[in-house]
């Protein structure tokens, strides 16, 4: 499977069209997991006009919607010059007008309130990454500023804070539970639309080995993801979290029904340690080796054949 075919979903957008061209290494890989037994409708009732009870996603939505946030990001870039245009005698002589140096490069995204009091978002860190500036959106309309917590793109995942008032979370479903056909509905940010919800179903689980970040366990879903959904939620229908949305399969450049999410269970965990840390503090051996060639097993005295690996270096500390 070509890399290039897989698409990160945060949309890159300029300060006037967010339909301009979105760039594939902003774009962010969303993935939409539907998980919930047929039971879960009974507990999302809604009625018609004569009152009779309809299965309706409805109140669900409406009580978890507010814990989903719009994400923007700004990039500042400096702009290469000709070495001439920096003189400022050639300026002055030639009457060339100052020219900004800088230029911004906005992003949009998604994220998820997962704890209230503190006002963590946990979001993909594709979409914050080597941002200057990031504001959350949330559904009230407020806008604040927001810092980075901790990130790590080994997983794709990243912590941001945003002042706790009047905060909604939402709950963390045991993702080790989904089932491949379970319903999941997917909220965030498409194209900068503002919040979208899709639905359907978990369409497979475990996916790895496609090239998208160090670590794979993907859901894979084929709820409607775009770009501008990453770090949005995937929920079930008893509007508990079960994924944040991170990538879709996209041959040309748009959904065709193949998304990817990083189950909760393992962002939570990313999560824990980004809080903790700042960062992710992953296991090793604490040494430097190497193969053990002929001409170093003949200078330590063994056979010529001798198979195994040289300790070049130990790591102090470990």
């Amino acid at each position: 499977m070509e890399v290039s075919k897989l698409a990160l979903l945060a949309g890159t957008i300029s300060r006037c069209n967010v339909f301009k061209k979105v760039t594939l290494g902003a774009m962010l890989l969303g993935v939409v997991s539907l998980t919930v037994a047929l039971k879960g409708y009974a507990a999302l009732p809604s009625t018609d006009g004569e009152g009779r009870a309809l299965p309706s996603l409805a109140p669900m939505v409406e009580r978890i919607a507010a814990a989903v946030v719009n994400i923007s990001t700004v990039q500042k870039l400096r702009v290469r010059e000709n070495p001439l245009l920096t003189d400022p005698f050639f300026r002055r002589f030639f009457g060339v007008p100052d020219r900004p140096r800088e230029r911004e490069k906005q992003s949009l995204g998604s994220g998820v309130v997962v704890d209230a009091a503190k006002g963590y978002v946990l979001t993909n860190n594709h979409v914050i990454d080597q941002a200057d500036e990031i504001t959350v959106t949330l559904r009230d309309g407020r806008s604040l500023r927001a810092k980075v917590v901790g990130a790590d793109s080994e997983a794709d995942v990243a912590v941001i804070q945003i002042p706790a008032d009047r905060l909604t979370a939402v709950a963390l479903a045991d993702s080790s539970k989904l089932r491949v056909g379970d319903f999941v509905v997917a909220i965030g940010n498409p194209f900068g639309l503002g919040q979208t919800v899709t639905s359907g179903i978990v369409s497979a689980l475990g996916r790895s080995g496609l090239g998208i970040e160090g670590y794979e366990d993907f859901i894979q879903t084929d709820a409607s993801i775009n770009p501008g959904n990453s770090g949005g939620g995937l929920v079930n229908l008893s509007g508990e979290l079960v994924g944040i949305n991170t990538a879709i399969l996209a041959p040309g450049g748009g959904n065709i029904g193949i998304g990817f999410a990083i189950p909760i269970n393992m962002a939570s965990s990313i999560m824990e340690q980004l809080v903790k840390y700042g960062e992710v503090r992953r296991g090793s051996l604490g040494i430097s080796a190497q193969d053990l060639t002929p001409e170093l097993a003949k200078a330590f005295g063994l056979e010529p054949n001798a198979q195994g690996a040289v300790i070049s270096r130990i790591v102090a500390g470990s």
